[in-house]
């Protein structure tokens, strides 16, 4: 996903050779243009997953992850092991209700902020301080969260530079994903993807656990290194990380009026939902947008749905680039910005010189993204909630997520794929 979208002539060869090897030892292989490997990846965890990866935003939002490097991810995949000295957890806990206008990458940053705001974190890098180093970040208070939405949370804790991270949710969003994703990993058998006895596996790990729901909770006594309270009444305004450093978060206050010249929305912290919002607000817009503005959804499935929508009719009514599903510009490595332009970006990490050659990046929500995209400028919050207004009466459609056991093509491929023989499923478990 990092090359999918301009492959080099290396990156076209690991496209052909790369998936024969991984479905050959039994492993799941996706295409190029399936999307980021990540809102894949969540897609076929359980509960109690303890997980590795060898990218760092490899942050599960349920189970436990623990990104490593290479050499290190291939050891555990070859044994089913790897060395891990456990270390201590931070427990961040929510309480209270979000506000008018106020979104969960709003919350992300809040906790970056609160860190801030009690020294325990530090953005000056010489005797830097961070509380989160290292360490496990658990968060806790925001039980209802969509898995999808979790993740946006579990994803950020890799720029806290945390060891790992994990969300307690309740049963019943994890209930309605696994419902989704059964369906979700049939239709992969039924599209050919491989191996087909691994997803079929998954898909019935699923269901055993569907039949007897069980969390995995804290015990009661248990010790941590800093509980860090974040009370969601006192945010009242949107939080957006600064130029050049995801721990510099500042409310919107202090940086409006600030002109912008490039807007990106996408990365493994969006989801479809985020778009849906971000499309609604550049309605509001007559004409061309003042700022270059890129589009690139995490999977091809987001981007089939926004299509048969319409939401893509109005990116590109507005003017905007849109891109093929994967990192785009979040990784920095292909597409780029304009050398020293100001940007609003939704990607998950805002390091000079990464989105483009001397940029300064702000890094903030896909609602504020659109509302800057629209205005050329990071709006004063009377501003933000002119065009936020208009999504507070239309959260139920905008904020809806990709069941795909509700979609009756994703179903209907997904009771054909059913007929793999049982038999051959346990083979090779």
């Amino acid at each position: 996903c990092h090359t999918a979208a301009y492959p080099k002539p290396v990156d076209i060869d690991t496209q052909h050779t790369l998936p024969d090897f991984i479905q050959t030892r039994g492993g799941v292989s996706l295409r190029p243009g399936d999307g980021i490997i990540h809102s894949w990846l969540n897609r076929m965890l359980l509960p109690d997953t303890v997980g590795t990866g060898g990218d760092s935003h490899t942050r599960f939002p349920i189970g436990i992850s623990f990104p490593a490097g290479s050499g290190l991810v291939a050891f555990a995949a070859a044994t089913g092991v790897m060395p891990l000295d456990m270390p201590e957890s931070v427990l961040v806990r929510f309480k209270g209700e979000m506000q008018p206008g106020i979104t969960l990458r709003d919350l992300v940053n809040a906790i970056p902020y609160a860190a801030l705001q009690s020294g325990d974190l530090t953005v000056a890098k010489k005797g830097k301080k961070n509380i989160f180093s290292g360490r496990i970040l658990e968060i806790e208070g925001l039980p209802d969260l969509k898995v999808e939405q979790a993740f946006e949370l579990s994803d950020a804790s890799a720029e806290r530079s945390a060891g790992g991270c994990t969300i307690r949710l309740n049963k019943e969003p994890i209930i309605e994903y696994f419902k989704s994703n059964i369906t979700l990993l049939r239709w992969m058998i039924d599209n050919g993807y491989q191996d087909a006895r691994t997803l079929e596996r998954r898909a019935q790990s699923m269901e055993a656990w569907l039949a007897d729901p069980q969390l995995m909770e804290p015990d009661a006594d248990a010790e941590y290194h800093k509980i860090i309270e974040i009370d969601l009444n006192e945010i009242t305004e949107p939080l957006l990380a600064c130029p050049n450093d995801p721990d510099d978060v500042k409310p919107l206050s202090e940086v409006q009026g600030t002109k912008i010249d490039e807007v990106f929305i996408g990365s493994c912290m969006l989801n479809i939902g985020n778009f849906r919002a971000a499309a609604e607000i550049l309605k509001q817009v007559d004409g061309l947008l003042p700022t270059k503005l890129w589009i690139a959804p995490p999977t091809k499935m987001d981007e089939h749905q926004l299509t048969e929508e319409g939401i893509y009719n109005i990116f590109g009514t507005s003017g905007a680039r849109t891109e093929m599903p994967g990192c785009s510009l979040c990784m920095g490595n292909q597409a780029r910005v304009a050398p020293n332009s100001t940007v609003v970006s939704t990607s998950t990490r805002n390091f000079p010189n990464r989105l483009g050659q001397g940029a300064d990046v702000f890094l903030a929500s896909a609602e504020l993204a659109a509302v800057c995209s629209a205005l050329g400028k990071i709006p004063t919050m009377d501003e933000y909630m002119v065009y936020m207004q208009s999504l507070d009466t239309m959260k139920g459609d905008i904020y809806r997520y990709l069941n795909f056991n509700e979609i009756e093509s994703f179903q209907e491929a997904a009771d054909r794929a059913k007929m793999i023989p049982t038999t051959n499923v346990q083979e090779v478990a």
